[in-house]
């Protein structure tokens, strides 16, 4: 996750699930000055806090996800060019905003 880390902006919140739960993705994030919200796995000797209630935004993004693959061409990913593809995620998105 680091290289594609770098590659972005500066968050000021870094939200994620329990996969990403490790000590070294966290001192990379914050030596970038991003405050890691994700929660530790049942296995962590040393449990790290995290913000419970910023946690909950995360379920607005993979709801977003999920209305993006109620689509099939999206789901399968039928496009084989990349410019196609992104055309048709911003396509559903706005048809999906339309109906919403």
């Amino acid at each position: 996750a680091e290289p594609l880390i770098n590659t972005t902006k500066v968050p000021k919140k870094f939200l994620a699930d329990k996969a990403y739960d490790s000590a070294e993705l966290r001192k990379v994030l914050k030596k970038r000055g991003t405050k890691p919200v994700i929660p530790n796995k049942c296995n962590r000797k040393k449990p790290f806090s995290f913000s419970k209630k910023a946690y909950r935004d995360r379920h607005l993004i993979e709801n977003a996800f999920c209305r993006l693959k109620d689509f099939r061409r999206i789901a399968t990913r039928y496009d084989r060019l990349e410019v196609n593809f992104a055309a048709s995620i911003y396509l559903v998105a706005a048809i999906v905003w339309w109906i919403l």
